[in-house]
């Protein structure tokens, strides 16, 4: 046990940081004292230490929950700079041989970064089980219960892993999260004596601007004319690939100086991966990006963010906001608001959760092929072609499904007497889902059309109070943009072919299982 007095030497010895940033080391202290923790933290506020050096001072492996390759790649390269070599990461760029070498290797290891996905696999669970597990960690927590079944269906399957593994302590972080949500979390870890330590979300150095425009165009010559005055990391969010495709190509054409790309969850994961590592070494000064851009990455120098449409729940926009001045300088959010555009918003949650008319198809061919002994694809990911749903879709139902016992260990099972129970249960499940996330747009666009302080109205939702900012608060309180005067930033040279530095940064475990 390390005594806590002496955590900020441990922390300059470890990182060569003097003091701890906002809730970093009453966090830590619980965590060391075997505690199960939840941890609210501002976005940029450094939660990565809350389990990293904790991972360094006790005995036994910590397993970190993350959402992204691009959040464990970085993470591991940077623990490695500072000669911290037992750190690994297993995704899905891993092929067999190269995953197999580090399941038998992982007694070597003090930290190890890991998708919800991967960590259903069972012979890493074999494995996991031989280890003494010092901390459990749910990195982005609120992933349990914002988006669910319908982001990632396997955070609700961590409480089955964490009961394999002999119960450890859990540390689960988020920087977004309601009460309803911090119950949810709690409840589906199974943790009632969960330990909430919840802080301050509101971001002082993060300005708030709201610009109502009458159509993209107009939407279009905002954004160039602002560009043009700033060639400064920036971020311009959409709520459809399209939209950001055809407008990164505009504003190449209108701002050659500017480097520019887009970003959306279509892209190939090495593409995608490509530009995250592009954008953080300063190689990129643009992305125009869908919501799949962002979770876990750590670049303190973003200055703008835009949101070209403006995203379906408030806890989304303050997460993508939050992406702005890491670093404490200040940055802008630049909303541009159409009314039209709130269709968009509705458009993509209808599309998200089944109709009737797919709940009846899907339970019609279930049935059919129950009866006529027909079998089913062996492979879960063939079942959206299968029931002509999308994978969204599917992913809804198939959480249920697993829930109720009629998808056990990745196959389907034939229970034609439960079958309609569960449907009927699966469409009352979708109705409430669908209400929750129309009310949840509600909010966000009242929010949209405040007419008092826009970060009064933003984070009182979240916490008690918030910070006043006499200059630069909001566009509602007055924003000054001729005293928004940022460092530009400065072009790293590329070195060597993205391809072959990506494959060196994504193999993380091999070099040092063979030292």
């Amino acid at each position: 046990m390390i005594k806590t007095g002496t955590l900020e030497n441990q922390l300059e010895f470890y990182f060569g940081y003097k003091t701890f940033r906002t809730g970093q080391k009453e966090i830590i202290s619980r965590v060391l004292q075997g505690k199960d923790v939840l941890g609210i933290l501002p976005t940029g506020t450094g939660k990565s230490i809350c389990y990293q050096l904790p991972a360094r001072l006790q005995k036994g492996l910590t397993i970190v929950v993350s959402p992204l390759i691009s959040l464990m790649m970085d993470q591991v390269k940077e623990l490695r700079a500072t000669n911290f070599k037992e750190v690994v990461a297993l995704n899905s760029f891993l092929d067999f041989n190269q995953r197999k070498r580090i399941y038998r290797s992982l007694h070597q290891y003090k930290l190890l970064y890991v998708s919800p996905e991967i960590l259903q696999q069972k012979e890493l669970q074999h494995y996991l089980a031989k280890q003494h597990i010092s901390l459990f960690v749910v990195d982005e927590a609120h992933c349990i219960s914002q988006w669910g079944h319908e982001f990632r269906p396997d955070y609700q399957k961590l409480n089955q892993v964490i009961q394999l593994l002999g119960h450890p302590p859990i540390l689960a972080l988020s920087a977004t999260a309601t009460k309803d949500v911090q119950q949810d979390i709690i409840d589906s870890l199974k943790r009632p004596e969960m330990e909430k330590l919840i802080y301050p979300m509101d971001r002082s150095n993060i300005a708030l601007s709201i610009q109502e425009v009458s159509n993209n165009e107009e939407k279009l010559e905002r954004i160039t004319s602002i560009l043009s005055k700033y060639q400064v990391p920036t971020l311009i969010y959409f709520s459809s690939k399209l939209a950001a495709e055809n407008v990164s190509i505009f504003l190449a054409e209108r701002l050659p100086n500017h480097r520019i790309a887009f970003y959306h969850g279509g892209m190939e994961q090495m593409d995608r991966i490509a530009i995250q590592q592009q954008f953080m070494n300063n190689q990129i000064d643009v992305i125009c990006c869908t919501s799949a851009f962002g979770m876990g990455i750590n670049k303190n120098n973003i200055r703008l963010v835009f949101h070209y449409h403006f995203p379906s729940q408030i806890e989304s926009y303050i997460q993508e906001i939050g992406r702005a001045g890491r670093d404490g300088e200040q940055s802008i959010s630049i909303l541009l608001y159409n009314r039209q555009d709130e269709f968009l918003p509705r458009q993509l949650m209808d599309s998200e959760l089944p109709s009737d008319e797919d709940l009846s198809r899907v339970y019609r061919i279930i049935g059919q092929s129950i009866a006529s002994k027909k079998a089913f694809p062996t492979d879960l990911t063939e079942f959206p072609l299968f029931f002509e749903i999308s994978e969204t879709q599917w992913r809804f139902i198939q959480a249920q499904l697993e829930k109720h016992g009629l998808i056990l260990e990745n196959s389907l099972q034939y229970e034609q007497s439960k079958l309609t129970k569960i449907f009927q249960l699966i469409r009352t499940i979708r109705d409430e889902r669908l209400f929750f996330k129309q009310r949840k747009l509600h909010e966000m666009i009242n929010w949209i059309q405040s007419e008092s302080c826009l970060r009064e109205a933003l984070y009182t939702k979240f916490q008690e109070g918030y910070t006043s900012v006499d200059d630069q608060c909001c566009s509602i309180c007055g924003i000054n943009l001729q005293n928004f005067q940022p460092e530009e930033i400065q072009p790293h040279k590329v070195l060597a072919s993205w391809e072959m530095k990506l494959r060196q940064l994504l193999v993380v475990g091999e070099q040092h299982e063979t030292k």
